[in-house]
């Protein structure tokens, strides 16, 4: 795993505290040498801030995650709201705020991980494929697919989409998907909101209004088919 921080001492407690969990941790100051790290050899996730020198921390995001699906996990200080906002629109799987608990940014990697590998081990029995008119979902291979045309989602957002199509019609709020989708029981609801929102892009490019992934104002969202059940 990278931890990705220009600050020595941040840097330093991050790798000692994800060490002391069992965690094999590198430790990187900058931006360059961080994105060519990640692409010569994809560490199982990426501990990043988003202030480096170089190239960016949204940046190094972009561009890990255009070509990659690694589990990214932002350092954000605590007034950079549009920049936390637009590094989980990048892709960024969580985000945790400076200063921050330690304990918590472990938490949060535990989090994550667990689901990237989840998703890497193959179910037994085979997991169901589930169809929506030309929307299909493989939970097994991990794969989606609109029109046969493969869709680049990160672990959270194929997880959403999974979880959502697999019970349509059926509204679910903001703290009830962190649950389900997510496995939290505290945190952010505005990262649901995000990713609900970058789904969308992702699975309609340029619609007016969202057809399957929907709004139920006061509740939440929910998964409305295309083609009746």
């Amino acid at each position: 795993m990278l931890v990705v921080d220009d600050d020595e001492t941040v840097s330093d407690v991050v790798r000692r505290y994800l060490e002391r969990d069992g965690l094999t941790v590198e430790s990187i100051g900058d931006g360059v040498t961080a994105l060519e790290r990640a692409l010569a050899d994809p560490p199982e996730l990426v501990v990043l801030d988003l202030m480096l020198p170089g190239v960016s921390g949204l940046d190094v995001c972009r561009r890990l995650r255009a070509v990659s699906s690694v589990p990214i996990v932002m350092l954000t200080a605590l007034g950079e709201e549009s920049d936390r906002v637009l590094g989980l629109e990048l892709g960024a799987d969580d985000y945790v705020t400076k200063p921050f608990s330690p304990r918590e940014l472990s938490l949060r990697v535990q989090s994550v991980l667990r689901r990237s590998r989840e998703a890497a081990a193959r179910p037994d029995p085979p997991a169901p494929v589930l169809r929506d008119g030309d929307l299909v979902v493989d939970a097994g291979a991990r794969v989606a697919t609109v029109g046969g045309v493969p869709l680049l989602l990160t672990v959270r957002e194929f997880d959403l989409l999974a979880f959502l199509l697999a019970n349509p019609r059926r509204a679910f709020t903001r703290a009830q998907l962190l649950d389900r989708v997510w496995g939290w029981t505290f945190g952010d609801q505005s990262t649901v909101t995000v990713h609900v929102r970058r789904l969308r892009d992702k699975l309609e490019p340029g619609a007016t209004g969202p057809r399957r992934v929907v709004t139920v104002w006061g509740v939440g969202y929910r998964y409305d088919p295309v083609e009746p059940r």
